[in-house]
C-alpha cells in the first residue's frame, strides 16, 4: 500500500541504496571510460557516422532528463511510489549514462596534446573540475540527489523549514548559480590530450547543459516562491564568473 507516512519495507530500502550505488558506479565508469577509453588513438575514418550515433545516443539520455524533469510525470510516479520517485530517476540516469559510455563510438583524430607545464595545469583545472562537481553536490544534498533521503526520512516530521526556503550562496553557489556544471566543464574540457572521441563527448554533452539551464531555472522560479528569483538577484552568472 502506497501510504508515504509509513516506514520504507527492506525492498524500498535496497532500491534507494542500490540506486545511490548505481549512481557511483556510473560516475567512476564514465571517469574511466573518459580517462582511459576515449584517449586510445583509431584510425577508423568513418567520423561521420560516429558522431551522429554519439548525438543519438546521447539526446536518448538528455531526452530522459527531460521527460522526468515534466511535472506531470513525476507526478503520476509519486502518487505510484512515492518513496522511490528519485530513486526511480538514479536507477534510469545512471544506467543511461553507463550505456552512453559503454556505446561511445570512437572517433579518430586529435584536436590537441599539449605538452610541459601547460599539460599539468590542464590536469590540475581537470581533477579540480571533477572535485568541484563532487563538493557542490555535497553542498545541495548528495543524498537527496542520490535518492536515499526519501527513504531515510520516511514518516519522518522533523524537517528544517529552512531547507527549501532559500537557496545556498555559500562557496561556489555563491560564485555561480551552477557550479556542478562548472565543474562538468573543467572535467570535460581541461585536458591535455583531447582527442576527437573526447572533444565529441565534450561538446555534445556541453550544449545539452548549455539549453537545460534556462528551461532548468524557469521551472525552479516557478516552483519555489520567489526563492530562486531571490538567489538570481544574489549570484548574477549562471556558470561562468564573468562571462555566463
Amino acid at each position: 500500500m502506497n501510504d508515504p507516512g509509513r516506514a520504507p519495507s527492506a525492498a524500498e530500502r535496497a532500491c534507494a541504496w542500490g540506486g545511490a550505488g548505481v549512481f557511483v558506479a556510473s560516475l567512476l565508469y564514465f571517469l574511466f571510460s573518459y580517462d582511459v577509453t576515449f584517449v586510445r588513438p583509431i584510425e577508423d575514418e568513418r567520423a561521420i557516422g560516429a558522431i551522429a550515433w554519439n548525438t543519438a545516443l546521447f539526446s536518448v539520455f538528455a531526452l530522459h532528463h527531460s521527460l522526468f524533469a515534466r511535472t506531470g510525470i513525476r507526478a503520476a510516479i509519486q502518487r505510484a511510489v512515492p518513496m522511490l520517485e528519485r530513486s526511480l530517476y538514479v536507477w534510469a540516469a545512471s544506467l543511461l549514462f553507463i550505456l552512453v559510455c559503454l556505446l561511445w563510438q570512437p572517433v579518430a583524430g586529435v584536436a590537441w596534446k599539449i605538452y610541459g607545464a601547460p599539460a599539468y595545469l590542464l590536469r590540475l583545472l581537470h581533477v579540480g573540475g571533477g572535485a568541484l562537481s563532487v563538493m557542490s553536490a555535497a553542498a545541495i544534498d548528495i543524498w537527496e540527489l542520490s535518492g536515499v533521503k526519501q527513504i531515510t526520512h520516511a514518516g519522518s516530521t522533523n524537517q528544517d523549514p529552512a531547507d527549501d526556503s532559500e537557496f545556498k550562496t555559500t562557496g561556489a553557489y555563491g560564485l555561480v548559480r551552477h557550479p556542478i556544471y562548472l565543474g562538468w566543464f573543467l572535467l570535460v574540457f581541461a585536458v591535455p590530450h583531447m582527442t576527437m572521441t573526447r572533444l565529441v563527448f565534450a561538446v555534445v554533452s556541453t550544449l545539452y547543459v548549455l539549453i537545460a539551464i534556462p528551461f532548468e531555472e524557469r521551472s525552479l522560479l516557478a516552483s519555489t516562491a520567489g526563492a530562486y528569483a531571490r538567489y538570481k538577484q544574489k549570484v548574477r552568472f549562471r556558470v561562468v564568473p564573468g562571462i555566463y
